[in-house]
């Protein structure tokens, strides 16, 4: 087997000594080098923001979409949508292990996994793409994918359905950064609540601010709104668009005796929100962009805007143990499980 570097730089075509997540096109050959792990892949789930952009471009025709995903595939030798620059992640089973990872590493053919790293860095290639479901960003397909020797994966628990762990998996970064930021007593706004990172970042914030604490929690109707009073996740409900900070921020005050909060998560899959986030944290407090869409420009020059001296965060798809926190909470929460099979496992 020919000798790979660890972070994939040997497959990178264009531009030569980019990493794969920024290049332009990636070799999609499935010939492995000697530490890599080919995958034969059953699903991929296109990121958020990524799949709401391809909607919106092809105007909601599947069929457009399905060219278009097979279009990105075929230039860049990745999914990486040129938009929003994201991709996703993938289930799959592992066909191959590369000489010198072999006994290094707690896989053996066969096993399934679910990657924890994105798709915009992940060698593809798609033979056959055998169905969308445009409602859960879910791509069935035949093909075949390449883990580097920096990859992480998780492997599938035998007690969870392949797709509700891929459902949860493909956000488990954002629950276990929100573990990290929020603190007993802290208030937290959390804006797209009710969506699949938001619930997770509900629940888990619920869990560390304590009884001193509050989650107030960002719907866009008044269905979303009795959704995510049921599930009890957050402290208090606001009705607000994400698109008109002032309204986000009036709302938050409203239910928060005048006060702005302690930090913000952001987990919406729309851009230019990046201002309903900052205008409702106070100074020196905390904004977690989880959301793909979101633009650095815009948030640091609309802070600087308005005079608010906050701590910003980029969300970070990795943090440690992140796989295993995301799990334990669709097994510890009989209410976010419900919500989860009755969404995701098809």
């Amino acid at each position: 087997m020919k000798k790979g570097n660890k972070y994939g730089t040997h497959r990178v075509i264009e531009p030569k000594g980019a990493l794969p997540q920024p290049a332009t096109k990636i070799s999609n050959d499935m010939d492995i080098y000697n530490n890599e792990i080919l995958i034969d892949v059953n699903y991929l789930n296109i990121d958020s923001a990524s799949f709401t952009q391809l909607r919106e471009e092809a105007q909601d025709d599947m069929e457009k979409v399905k060219n278009r995903i097979l279009d990105i595939v075929n230039q860049k030798g990745k999914m990486q949508n040129p938009v929003t620059g994201s991709g996703g992640m993938l289930i799959g089973s592992i066909e191959q292990i590369g000489d010198d990872l072999v006994g290094k590493i707690d896989l053996e053919v066969g096993d399934k996994i679910a990657t924890l790293v994105s798709l915009s860095l992940t060698p593809l290639r798609i033979d056959k793409i055998i169905n969308i479901q445009p409602n859960i960003d879910r791509v069935e397909i035949q093909g075949k994918a390449i883990l580097f020797e920096s990859g992480i994966y998780a492997k599938l628990p035998r007690s969870m359905e392949d797709t509700l762990a891929l459902a949860a998996l493909d956000v488990a970064g954002a629950p276990a950064q929100v573990k990290k930021l929020v603190n007993e007593g802290d208030v937290v706004l959390i804006l797209g609540a009710t969506g699949k990172s938001g619930l997770m970042c509900s629940y888990m914030a619920k869990k560390k601010v304590g009884t001193k604490g509050k989650v107030i929690g960002q719907a866009r109707n008044e269905s979303r709104a009795e959704f995510l009073r049921n599930t009890n996740f957050c402290h208090d409900v606001i009705i607000g668009d994400v698109l008109k900070p002032i309204n986000i921020l009036e709302e938050t005050l409203n239910v928060n005796e005048g006060r702005e909060v302690d930090i913000s998560i952001n987990c919406l899959s729309i851009p230019n929100t990046e201002m309903a986030s900052i205008l409702p944290v106070r100074d020196d407090g905390v904004v977690y962009f989880f959301s793909m869409a979101t633009s650095f420009t815009k948030a640091a020059l609309g802070a600087e805007g308005v005079g608010k001296d906050v701590t910003m965060i980029i969300g970070n798809g990795y943090t440690k143990n992140h796989a295993q926190i995301t799990l334990d909470l669709i097994q510890e929460s009989p209410v976010l499980r419900k919500i989860f099979e009755e969404k995701y496992i098809r």
